[in-house]
């Protein structure tokens, strides 16, 4: 018998090669959630009323805050280590920290978010070494934004010429600057996505060289992990979200006042006033 002069193939389940599976990025696993703070003992609030007058003052400035108004700093001068104690216990801690790094000649400025939204704890070291430890209620601390305003306006060395590798980051800069020109408090926040765009590495770092790197650092945990740094231009921030397993997932660049993912929406402040209210009463009552 001849052979057949055309191969058979055969179709159908399982007679093609099977690849070895999607490549998934992994996304972010976990996410952090509001845990009701560790309320003590109703013993353990005698000698303490330092402390629980704070926290009424803290709940005072969240009402004039959700309220649309201003609210002074709470400033704690004068506190017991117990009630201070206690204070730092009824607050917890959140998802969002901050920190403005010290250079010559400045000091440094530590901030972390109290497990309710918008309840701000700064401490404040000036250059002669004086602390100033106090709260501030709002969606941001404003000495965040200062810095990043104070950075924007600090002399620096002009750029130079973009070296030869450099692709597509000219007119990225190009863009941003348009947007920091027309962007006014209240506007929506003007994006460029890094990740979704054509950039070499060399892109990357002549943006980031560019724009400059100023002292504010702000680190949000929601979910996943989100790493904020001011630019040393105006109201201009850099992103970049982490999984899980710390790969990076988004890369950008935002034109805007503070990015909103490190900011406390009015709806927190609302769900922040209802539950301290409802832990100061069980304080009261004890």
């Amino acid at each position: 018998m001849k052979p057949f002069p055309v191969p058979v193939v055969a179709f159908g389940p399982g007679s093609q090669p099977e690849d070895e599976g999607l490549d998934y990025m992994t996304m972010p696993a976990g996410m952090e959630t509001y845990r009701p703070p560790s309320v003590p003992e109703p013993e353990e609030l005698a000698g303490r009323r330092g402390a629980v007058r704070v926290l009424h003052e803290v709940l005072e400035a969240l009402r004039r805050a959700e309220a649309g108004e201003g609210a002074a700093p709470v400033v704690l001068r004068g506190l017991s280590a117990e009630e201070l104690a206690l204070v730092n216990q009824v607050l917890g801690e959140g998802d969002v920290s901050a920190q403005v790094q010290s250079v010559a000649g400045q000091g440094m400025v530590t901030v972390q978010e109290s497990v309710f939204a918008g309840i701000w704890r700064v401490l404040e070291t000036t250059a002669d070494g004086v602390t100033q430890d106090r709260i501030e209620v709002g969606a941001i601390p404003t000495v965040l934004a200062r810095a990043a305003q104070e950075d924007a306006v600090a002399p620096r060395p002009a750029p130079g010429p973009a070296p030869g590798a450099v692709m597509n980051a000219p007119a990225l800069l190009l863009e941003l600057a348009d947007a920091r020109a027309r962007w006014q408090p209240g506007d929506a926040t003007h994006m460029v996505n890094l990740t979704l765009l054509p950039v070499t590495p060399e892109d990357i770092a002549w943006l980031d060289h560019v724009l400059g790197t100023g002292r504010v650092v702000i680190l949000s945990r929601g979910y996943g992990n989100c790493r904020i740094t001011n630019c040393a231009v105006a109201n201009t921030w850099r992103l970049v979200y982490y999984n899980s397993q710390d790969k990076v997932i988004l890369n950008t660049v935002e034109v805007s006042g503070v990015p909103e993912v490190a900011c406390a929406a009015p709806e927190d402040l609302h769900d922040s006033l209802d539950r301290l209210a409802e832990v100061l009463a069980w304080v009261d009552g004890g």
